[in-house]
């Protein structure tokens, strides 16, 4: 009456592939959220970098055309003194796509408000510092 059912005995079951996909869902929804916060906290890092680079080269422009505090550069006074291939040399915005203004002698460059608001969850006013 019954015929018995082949098994072979490499086949996997319906509810041994559903607790592989389960373990996968489980190891996905655990590591997106901290790939996504790495990912922030390095787009942070770039920023926190250019606003140091522009710092130096401000320094730099400063003392190559004799500028005392209070003068005023712009971003294309400041070109020459970054390497070629960066981005902030070719495109004058920063990572969020906000424009580079005009840069005060002894004064810090200054995150952006779009750029702090961004990543501030990962990066809070002190690690700014003393750039903010």
């Amino acid at each position: 009456m019954f015929s018995s059912i082949r098994r072979s005995p490499f086949a996997f079951t319906l509810v041994e592939i559903m607790i592989v996909i389960a373990i996968i869902a489980m190891l996905a929804a655990i590591a997106v959220p901290n790939i996504l916060r790495a990912r922030k906290r390095s787009q942070a890092t770039r920023m926190l970098n250019d606003l140091r680079v522009l710092d130096y080269a401000l320094d730099r422009w400063a003392i190559e055309k004799n500028k005392g505090k209070g003068d005023v550069a712009t971003f294309e006074d400041l070109k020459p003194f970054f390497k070629e291939s960066s981005v902030i040399a070719t495109t004058g915005r920063d990572l969020f796509g906000q424009e580079i203004g005009s840069l005060v002698v002894d004064e810090n460059p200054k995150v952006s408000a779009v750029a702090f608001a961004a990543l501030s969850d990962v990066a809070p006013s002190s690690f700014w510092s003393p750039y903010y």
